[in-house]
């Protein structure tokens, strides 16, 4: 009984850290796999480095797209597409 009073802080301190960091970065992971799944051609979408534009293809072979900007078409993996900054300006082109 006494070795699990010693453990108690450990096993609590892991369960703090599992609840309030491992468990959100796995959701959100999962979020941004469904995001990039779900792209589409004609899509409007911000890279992560802050590059905008639409969708002209998409790749399932290599998990890449095409982006058609003003300057040209550029091709990026689809994880270097940003949820958050291409939900919000799909939402508010929208309205």
């Amino acid at each position: 009984m006494e070795a699990l009073s010693q453990f108690t802080p450990f096993i609590l301190m892991f369960v703090v850290v599992y609840f309030f960091m491992i468990a959100p970065q796995m959701k959100r992971a999962k979020k941004e796999k469904k995001f990039a799944a779900e792209l589409k051609k004609g899509n409007k979408v911000i890279t992560k480095s802050g590059m905008h534009g639409k969708i002209a293809e998409l790749n399932d072979k290599d998990n890449s797209c095409v982006i058609e900007t003003l300057a040209g078409k550029i091709k990026f993996d689809r994880s270097a597409i940003s949820m958050e900054m291409s939900q919000k300006l799909n939402s508010t082109s929208v309205k």
